[in-house]
């Protein structure tokens, strides 16, 4: 049903799509007037100790009225709602605000009525909670200041300004979410840990952990201090110094872990005087990337219906994208494409990762819109990475090992002076065919490159390194779509 409401959006060009916010995202901050003239600020009710729900749908999305005929955020609201709020019960445990809010900015107020053209019925009659029907640049910017990909998008923002998207559920599933955000600040001098951020994989021994803090005390925190253990052990450390205000949130970057090759590292932040110690940790398991083996690799992409959403790239340790792919067609009815198979070469001991990515957020595996998958794998056609069932995006990292001259039809491969400061010898048995010869610093960047044709026999090919900046580069020699690397130095 997302997938068709998100067409009808588009097709009625008001809306496109979002990368949704994550759970555990900082809601922004928003003030906004409702359709009776009260402004409704987020972080006044939030700071109030209430948890908002927020409701932004259209007027003319069938799932949107479908749930609000349900009356779920109108019985939230009547049962838990501000006290004194209109139609909310006398015994409320008043910790809840719901808000409606259309989502759409070519609506109009007869469509929230019921009167409208582009609307499934009356949106106001027997609703109590606030109902917000902004302009069209006002909406535009919280549609994207949000990520709403989609209608109705439901979230749920704790007092301390963390959402989680808590879909279309029953007032009471709701309202048993509240009992998970933390109670509103009361101690003065209370840090906590929002998230681990740091990669799950370790690529090449290093390992540098980041973790997002937030001051939930009532004064302006001007310390902290984090420390990550792996086990019992103290393998990292890092200090945050400024002024964070209550419920302001930074990130913090620890010392590299040397040598780290995976597992649980728990990560713990206390403040001076720290009145509660219970939400100052968090943790993450960190795995080893996957061995690659061979020169090039290979990526198999099997698309669903909807193969525009679908994209992906394969990045080297600097950054740089050496391959990627989509987005793709789609298809007229649920089912697969296969996609053709893209190659990609590897140099020594380089870590990779493959990112493949859903704009709509629903992976490429369903038994909805078709059975789809990815597949890496290796230059020994070994999978080193495969999927189909995820939301937004997935990454898969992996290191290639040492290359060897097998994989390449060269012999007698010989890379001299090495290092050099003047001119870099390339010698080697050539197999009849076209070589091309390319020079790589650590970017990824290409700084020489050579194409020689026909060649058989011993050779010996000569580049020029006086004028380039001294360091490390990657000397690549490819012929017939494979290739093997070696590193060299520019002294």
């Amino acid at each position: 049903m997302k997938k068709l409401l998100l067409s009808a959006a588009l097709l009625a060009g008001t809306f496109s799509a979002n990368a949704q916010l994550p759970d555990g995202s900082v809601a922004p901050d928003f003030t906004l007037t409702d359709i009776n003239g009260n402004t409704q600020h987020l972080y006044a009710m939030l700071d109030a100790g209430y948890t908002v729900f927020i409701d932004v749908s259209a007027t003319w999305c069938g799932p949107c009225w479908n749930f609000h005929n349900t009356n779920a955020l109108e019985d939230l609201w009547t049962a838990h709602g501000p006290a004194g709020g209109t139609n909310v019960v006398a015994g409320t445990t008043d910790n809840v605000m719901v808000l409606y809010i259309e989502g759409d900015g070519t609506t109009n107020s007869a469509d929230l009525n019921g009167t409208g053209t582009n609307t499934q019925g009356d949106w106001v009659t027997g609703v109590s909670h606030p109902i917000i029907d902004p302009a069209a640049s006002a909406i535009n910017s919280f549609n994207s200041a949000y990520g709403i990909g989609y209608f109705p998008t439901i979230y749920k923002i704790c007092p301390n300004r963390i959402l989680v998207e808590a879909g279309q559920a029953s007032a009471a599933a709701l309202y048993a979410g509240v009992a998970a955000c933390p109670p509103p600040a009361s101690n003065p001098a209370d840090a906590a840990a929002l998230s681990f951020d740091s990669d799950l994989v370790v690529c090449g021994g290093n390992y540098t952990p980041i973790v997002t803090i937030q001051n939930n005390g009532t004064t302006a925190m001007s310390s902290a201090t984090v420390t990550v253990m792996n086990g019992a052990t103290v393998v990292s450390t890092g200090s945050y110094s400024g002024n964070l205000a209550t419920y302001a949130t930074a990130q913090v970057t620890c010392s590299a872990i040397t040598g780290f090759t995976g597992g649980t590292l728990t990560v713990t932040v206390t403040t001076t005087s720290d009145a509660n110690a219970a939400n100052g940790a968090v943790s993450g398991v960190i795995t080893n990337a996957v061995q690659a083996n061979g020169a090039v690799g290979t990526v198999a992409i099997v698309t669903d219906q909807y193969g525009t959403e679908t994209t992906w790239t394969i990045k080297n340790a600097s950054g740089t994208t050496i391959a990627s792919g989509g987005p793709y067609a789609n298809m007229g009815a649920a089912g697969t494409t296969t996609q053709p198979v893209v190659n990609f070469n590897m140099v020594s001991n380089m870590c990779y990762t493959f990112e493949i990515l859903d704009e709509f957020g629903d992976g490429i595996n369903s038994a909805q819109y078709g059975l789809g998958s990815y597949t890496v794998k290796d230059g020994t056609g070994t999978t080193i990475a495969n999927g189909g069932v995820f939301t937004t995006d997935e990454s898969k990292a992996f290191k290639s090992g040492v290359l060897g001259i097998n994989e390449l039809a060269i012999e007698g491969l010989n890379i001299y002076p090495n290092p050099t400061s003047d001119v870099l010898n390339v010698s080697f048995e050539a197999v009849n065919g076209d070589y091309v010869v390319t020079m790589l610093d650590l970017q990824g960047r290409v700084v020489a490159t050579q194409n020689h044709t026909s060649l058989n026999g011993a050779q010996t090919l000569s580049i020029p390194v006086s004028e380039f900046a001294k360091g490390s580069y990657i000397v690549t020699i490819s012929t017939n779509g494979i290739s093997t690397s070696q590193n060299v130095i520019i002294k």
